[in-house]
């Protein structure tokens, strides 16, 4: 008689639930809980940001909580859509990683209220990435945005937010593949401009946002700053943005019957027959006439005049 061999024991364990294990460790809080933290970090913003915006930039704006979303923090921030700009930012002793969001269309609006359109002219702009100086100007807006939060947090040591390069939500880079994801909320919040209505966002860990206590500070000029000195960092930091420029040189006119026919090897002359002028441009505005020429193994172009005057230049840039 043959005994059978005993069956190997199963020694694994039993996964828990995700979310049942990020309840109890603190890292999912209950919808009650939420919805007060939100709600203290939407009366916090309401109370404070609209006079941070107008002691630096004149201009009034009005804020409004919209609510908030609880899910795993990269969906959360999928759904916000493509028409947001994002900057990853930290606050040491509070969360050393959450996503401040802001609508293009409020970045757009306030761009040109600073560079003097008339408010009321304004319209509600098209859904479009941000240009790079306009990302720019949203680094200027974030770091308000985030200095109003580390104003109310219980954050200790009074460090200021870390904020990343701004970037359009097209161009957030995909989590690793072994990326594990965390409990988070979406904060939203209404803002008006004007007459253009959008939206910016706090996306915060709930594992931070659960040991949060809100508190509104009394409201008061934090900056000397005028809406004058802010034009003028727009204007510096278009100064300092790398441009792309296009030269257009005008060629001998043909016929279509011989354009048709033109093969490889064939030449078309250029239409000055002395100096070669040519035309150079950004962003679809002639800015001046040039010289064309070559210096060593490169073609150059000598600049000859003006085509637009230097704020001219800059306002189409900024626009």
């Amino acid at each position: 008689m043959t005994m059978s061999e005993p069956k190997p024991r199963d020694t694994s364990l039993p996964v828990m639930d995700r979310a049942l294990l990020a309840r109890l460790t603190g890292g999912l809080g209950d919808a009650k809980s939420l919805q007060r933290l939100c709600a203290d970090f939407g009366h916090l913003y309401i109370e404070f940001l609209p006079d941070v915006f107008h002691s630096e930039t004149g201009l009034k704006i009005d804020v409004h909580f919209n609510g908030l979303e609880s899910g795993l923090m990269n969906d959360l921030i999928a759904d916000l859509g493509d028409n947001v700009a994002l900057v990853d930012t930290q606050l040491r002793n509070w969360s050393p990683n959450f996503v401040m969001a802001c609508g293009n269309s409020f970045i757009i609006t306030l761009m040109e209220n600073l560079l003097g359109a008339i408010p009321e002219t304004i319209q509600e702009p098209i859904e479009r990435p941000l240009s790079q100086i306009e990302l720019d100007l949203s680094t200027m807006v974030f770091d308000k945005i985030g200095n109003v939060l580390r104003s109310g947090v219980n954050a200790p040591g009074g460090f200021e937010p870390l904020i990343e390069k701004a970037h359009n939500a097209e161009d957030r880079p995909k989590p690793e593949d072994d990326h594990i994801d965390e409990y988070a909320v979406t904060i939203k919040m209404g803002v008006t401009l004007g007459t253009v209505d959008s939206e910016f966002y706090l996306v915060v860990p709930q594992k931070a946002l659960l040991k949060t206590v809100v508190t509104v500070p009394k409201s008061k000029n934090q900056s000397s700053r005028t809406r004058k000195e802010w034009q003028d960092q727009i204007a510096e930091q278009v100064r300092r943005s790398q441009v792309t420029l296009e030269a257009k040189i005008r060629l001998e006119t043909l016929t279509l019957n011989t354009i048709s026919r033109l093969v490889a090897g064939d030449v078309i002359p250029f239409q000055d027959k002395g100096d070669v002028m040519v035309d150079v441009s950004a962003n679809g505005k002639e800015m001046y006439r040039c010289e064309f020429g070559r210096a060593g193994d490169r073609y150059t172009v000598r600049v000859k005049d003006n085509v637009s005057s230097e704020d001219e230049i800059l306002r189409h840039l900024m626009s």
